[in-house]
């Protein structure tokens, strides 16, 4: 039994590890979705199974159990034999969807961790790649019917061996993907991490022993559990439903629909999919890890207190999968998955769960990252260039107060480019960066407010590319609330203006120099009867020009 004073130290060292990675990755990297939006995320991982250890707090909340199941699958071909076992110095590459990944667009890397000639542990990471390839600039193909459409699919092999690049493997890469000369920044970053990560673990165990790391590590696991049971002993007995909707998969121009049963058992909660669509011809589908992550981190954003370790996972159960969008299989096209079906998935739940905890659970946030992607050739500068933006929205109101505007999407601490940045690496003009005001969904506390943001192309021609979604209807308000405003997408040339059929769906769209794209991002969902909000509340909106005078006589009638 390890005293309470040092087990809270090693957690916070296992921490702190995990952090300096996540820094190291940043800091380190070229492209701004990683340097600047901090689309990232490194963690520690048992030798035997690959379960989760530690996460930096600094990374994607998503990839806290995806990383889990991809290091797992490694795992598992390692000793298949399918991949060559690993040697000290040895670093994997891997972005396959379907062995414990999200789109291709997150590529992990994985080292192994070795004491006294044994291997101890995995440090992993993922990084979004601004482009792996495939039909669009940056992957995000809204129109994909299959993944080799959407890029360049890799499974576990390795790019470092025995602390060298595999300069034969980068070549292979590097032709299949574009503006490849910017990917060695980012590449020698996301192995720097784990280097780092290395030498900071290897300090914290040769100062607490080996057999004192390792029993601290089990005794949080255990711990975690028990605190994500007691957590789940609030929620009273019974079963609680919920639907969520996908706009469309971007090909078939109709809702997806996500169809969940809560459960409360004697062993913890059970999250029943039955009844959800069947796999889509589109890229909207969700592969079996990010559909478990996306619960994962739905329960995270509940009880928040829980530490991160795959004991907080033990009591969640996930079922009624197999044969539906929330369980694809190659080759059905899945860039979608991670950055937007996944959000509808923690929708699904936070609708669910708010019936049985209206303390505790928001009405539903924004829930899309506005994934926009833009490739061209920059003429002044002699180059192509892939721009990815992505871009925050309005959270849910809830029990306490109204929710934040403009913050960043559900699965991630993403946070948008600053302009300019954006302006200096790329040949656009932001022409308008604001709230999306009235968005918000009334209630007697309300949603947040999304962004409002326009790009003008300024040199050159380029093609855009959307994946977004709640284009359709917004994001949902609970207990008499109202649901938050929904995405629009417009590409405006001259006088005209285009709005995409999928709504918040299109690919390959033509730009010219002066052409612009305007994107207002969904509000939250309202929280209680509109007509029970505090009328000093609804006057300061009135005069802060979050509402007109029209929609508050309409929205916060009395």
């Amino acid at each position: 039994m390890i005293d309470p004073v040092t087990l809270a130290v090693i957690q916070a060292g296992l921490q702190q590890v995990c952090d300096e990675m996540d820094l190291t990755f940043s800091r380190a990297a070229f492209s701004p979705v990683i340097a600047e939006a901090d689309d990232r995320s490194d963690g520690i991982y048992s030798a035997e199974d690959g379960s989760l250890i530690a996460q930096g707090a600094r990374g994607l909340p998503v990839f806290v159990g995806t990383m889990q199941f991809s290091t797992r699958h490694l795992i598992g071909r390692i000793a298949s034999g399918e991949t060559s076992a690993p040697e000290p110095g040895d670093i994997y590459i891997v972005n396959d969807p379907y062995l414990g990944g999200t789109h291709l667009m997150d590529v992990r890397f994985a080292l192994p961790f070795y004491r006294a000639g044994r291997l101890w542990c995995w440090l992993s990471n993922t990084g979004h790649w601004p482009d792996t390839g495939g039909a669009v600039p940056g992957g995000f193909s809204a129109s994909a019917t299959a993944a080799e459409q959407e890029g360049l699919r890799l499974p576990p092999v390795k790019l470092f061996k025995r602390g060298q690049m595999d300069r034969e493997i980068w070549q292979i890469i590097c032709s299949n993907i574009r503006v490849s000369g910017q990917r060695i920044g980012d590449v020698k970053a996301q192995a720097a991490a784990l280097l780092v990560g290395a030498e900071r673990l290897g300090a914290l165990m040769d100062r607490y022993g080996d057999d004192i790391v390792a029993g601290a590590i089990a005794e949080m696991r255990a711990l975690a559990a028990r605190q994500m049971r007691a957590n789940i002993a609030l929620v009273p007995d019974g079963v609680y439903t919920a639907k969520a909707w996908v706009d469309s998969d971007g090909v078939v121009n109709e809702p997806l629909e996500i169809a969940l049963s809560v459960a409360k058992t004697a062993d913890g909660l059970v999250f029943d999919f039955t009844g959800s669509s069947a796999p889509c011809a589109g890229p909207m589908n969700s592969v079996r890890a990010t559909t478990l992550s996306s619960v994962y981190l739905a329960m995270r954003h509940i009880f928040p207190d829980v530490p991160i370790s795959a004991g907080a996972f033990e009591p969640l159960t996930v079922r009624g999968i197999e044969g539906t969008f929330l369980d694809a299989h190659y080759p059905r096209p899945v860039s979608g998955c991670a950055a937007e079906v996944s959000q509808r998935i923690a929708e699904a739940v936070f609708a669910a769960m708010v019936q049985a905890l209206p303390d505790r659970v928001t009405a539903a946030p924004a829930g899309t990252s506005g994934n926009f992607g833009l490739g061209g050739h920059d003429p002044e500068k002699g180059r192509d260039y892939v721009m990815y933006q992505i871009s925050g929205g309005g959270y849910g109101g809830n029990a306490d107060h109204d929710g934040l505007s403009n913050g960043c999407s559900t699965i991630g601490i993403s946070k948008a480019p600053p302009v300019e940045i954006m302006e200096q690496n790329f040949p656009v003009l932001y022409r308008r960066y604001a709230l999306h005001e009235g968005s918000g969904g009334a209630g007697r506390y309300r949603g947040g407010f999304g962004l409002d943001y326009e790009i003008e192309l300024r040199r050159g021609t380029a093609r855009a590319s959307f994946v977004m979604d709640h284009g359709r209807s917004g994001p949902q308000g609970v207990l008499g609330g109202q649901d938050g405003g929904v995405n629009r997408v417009e590409v405006i040339r001259g006088a005209e203006v285009w709005v995409p059929p999928h709504l918040s769906k299109a690919q390959d769209v033509p730009l010219q120099p002066g052409d612009r794209v305007r994107v207002r991002t969904p509000g939250g969902g309202g929280y209680g009867d509109p007509a029970t909000r505090a009328p000093e509340a609804v006057a300061e909106d009135l005069r802060l020009g979050r509402y007109t005078a029209e929609e508050v006589a309409r929205l916060f009638r009395r």
